[in-house]
C-alpha cells in the first residue's frame, strides 16, 4: 500500500489488561479510531487489532498487537512487512514510568530507555529508526525501581479527569504527526498535560 502510515499502540490483551497503566497506548490509539469512528478487526495472521483511519486524506492503520507487550515486534513487523510500510511511516505509542503523568514526548528515533516493547520493536524492525510517542504514566510514590505492580494497576478515579486530557491531546498529536509531520507534532505537544481545575462546590 502506497502513502500508507502504520501507528502502532503497545499493551497487553486481556480483560485483566485493560485499563492498565501500561495499557496506555492502546488507550490512545483506541481514543483516535473513536474519532474517527472507525471499527476494529481482530487479524489472527498478525496477532493484531487493526482499523484502517483516513485523516484528512491520509490513509492510516491503527495495530494494537495481541502478542503481549515484550513480544511487540512480532506484530508490528508482520503488519508493517504485509502492507509494505516503511519505518519512516510507523510510530509507536507506548507508557513511560520515567515521566511524570501527563507527560507526552515525541521522538524520531532512540534508544528503547529499557522499555521492553520497544525492544522487541528494534529486535524485529533492526532498527532504532522510528518516531515513537512515550506517554508519561509516572511513578508510585516510594520511587521505588521495581514497578511491575504499578504499572500493571489500573488508574485512580482522581485521575480519570486528567487521563482523558492525556488521551485527547495524544490523539492529536498523532493526528498532527500524520497530516503536518513529526517536527510540528514535537514542537506543539511534547509537554505536560496540566490536570483539569478542581471546581469549587
Amino acid at each position: 500500500m502506497e502513502n500508507v502510515y502504520l501507528i502502532a499502540g503497545l499493551g497487553n490483551p486481556g480483560a485483566e489488561y485493560a485499563n492498565t497503566r501500561h495499557n496506555i497506548g492502546f488507550m490512545a490509539v483506541e481514543k483516535l479510531a473513536k474519532r474517527c469512528r472507525a471499527g476494529w478487526t481482530f487479524e489472527k495472521k498478525f496477532s493484531a487489532r487493526l482499523a484502517r483511519l483516513v485523516v484528512e486524506g491520509q490513509q492510516c492503520l491503527v495495530c494494537e498487537p495481541h502478542t503481549y507487550m515484550n513480544s511487540s515486534g512480532i506484530a508490528v513487523q508482520a503488519v508493517a512487512d504485509y502492507y509494505k510500510i516503511a519505518t519512516g511511516s510507523l510510530l509507536v505509542i507506548v507508557d513511560d514510568a520515567d515521566l511524570p503523568l501527563g507527560e507526552l514526548r515525541m521522538r524520531a528515533s532512540g534508544s528503547s530507555g529499557g522499555h521492553h516493547g520497544l525492544e522487541s520493536i528494534e529486535q524485529h524492525l533492526a532498527t532504532r529508526e522510528y518516531a515513537r510517542l512515550r506517554i508519561g504514566i509516572g511513578r508510585q510514590a516510594s520511587g521505588e525501581r521495581e514497578i511491575v505492580g504499578y504499572v500493571l494497576g489500573r488508574f485512580g478515579s482522581s485521575e480519570s479527569g486528567l487521563l482523558d486530557q492525556i488521551l485527547e491531546r495524544a490523539a492529536d498529536q498523532i493526528k498532527c504527526w500524520l497530516t503536518s509531520g513529526i517536527q510540528k507534532a514535537m514542537n506543539e505537544f511534547n509537554g505536560v498535560v496540566k490536570p483539569p481545575v478542581q471546581k469549587d462546590s
